[in-house]
């Protein structure tokens, strides 16, 4: 009875597969012949929010975690770490950029996080001016690869082996998520499930954004991909991936001295996000779009 659920799951997941690929090779190449996402001095400055947003916004997560182990060592500001966790989504984009109806849905949630990072960046440096001024970066303080690891080795293994071995993982998250979805569909049923999105839609991002917090590229699947199934809003989506800073959460909680700053930041980028969850559920409700 079951068995065309678990048949779903896979084509779904194998038809997507060779588009995760070759955006991993893609964003591998320009990871290594740019220096953008390594050059940590561009987090510092008077554009620093505005050009961590940009960059964050590039789908991987070693970039983060580089803010963070900067922001650690008091080399950049508050501002400018809230702007690089509130722009960075992970694996969401490629996995939207991956499905042909899922995919218009990239240049909106881009252009919303883009607005709140930069904004919240700005406003975070506006209201702590009593930060000091930030140091000089040395070249050790530099690492923004993706996972926050430099890949080497030859170029068969760098720009092919590691991007297999990425997409893969991501591959079996997307199995999984296509999984329990599907089981879920099949003894709930679609208007039953259709009924409780748009009845809960105004609560969904503050339940959606505690799934982003979690420190794992598995979250920012489960997100992109439930909602790419119709499970949940696009606001809900949005305040899920704005509260998905990947691992940069964990680099702050190693630091136990500075606990109370480190859950405040978590608590901040929370509530910012499902705030901006809450407000884009608002306005689609609004104008019928829900």
């Amino acid at each position: 009875m079951w068995w065309h659920v678990l048949l779903h799951a896979f084509l779904d997941t194998l038809k997507i597969f060779p588009f995760i690929l070759i955006i991993y090779v893609i964003i591998e190449l320009i990871e290594h012949k740019t220096s953008l996402t390594k050059n940590g001095q561009l987090l510092q400055g008077k554009l620093a929010p505005l050009i961590g947003t940009a960059t964050g916004i590039i789908p991987q997560c070693g970039f983060s975690v580089m803010a963070a182990k900067l922001y650690d060592r008091g080399l950049i500001k508050t501002g400018t770490l809230l702007a690089v966790f509130l722009a960075t989504s992970d694996e969401a984009l490629i996995l939207l950029l991956a499905d042909f109806n899922a995919a218009p849905s990239v240049m909106p949630l881009v252009l919303i996080k883009f607005i709140v990072a930069v904004g919240v960046g700005y406003l975070a440096n506006l209201l702590l001016p009593e930060e000091k001024e930030v140091e000089p970066l040395s070249v050790e303080d530099i690492n923004g690869y993706s996972c926050g690891r430099e890949h080497h080795g030859s170029n068969l293994k760098v720009y092919f082996l590691e991007p297999l071995l990425h997409s893969l993982k991501i591959a079996l998250y997307l199995f999984i998520v296509n999984l329990i979805f599907g089981f879920i569909v099949e003894a709930v049923g679609e208007a039953q499930i259709s009924s409780l999105i748009e009845d809960g839609s105004y609560f969904e991002p503050f339940i959606v954004s505690l799934v982003g917090l979690i420190p794992n590229c598995a979250s920012s699947v489960i997100i992109t991909q439930v909602y790419i199934q119709g499970g949940i809003t696009f606001g809900s989506c949005v305040a899920g991936l704005c509260a998905n800073a990947g691992l940069g959460f964990m680099v702050l909680l190693k630091n136990t001295k500075k606990l109370k700053r480190n859950i405040l930041l978590i608590l901040s980028v929370y509530f910012i996000s499902a705030l901006v969850g809450f407000l884009v559920n608002a306005g689609m409700s609004l104008f019928n779009l829900i």
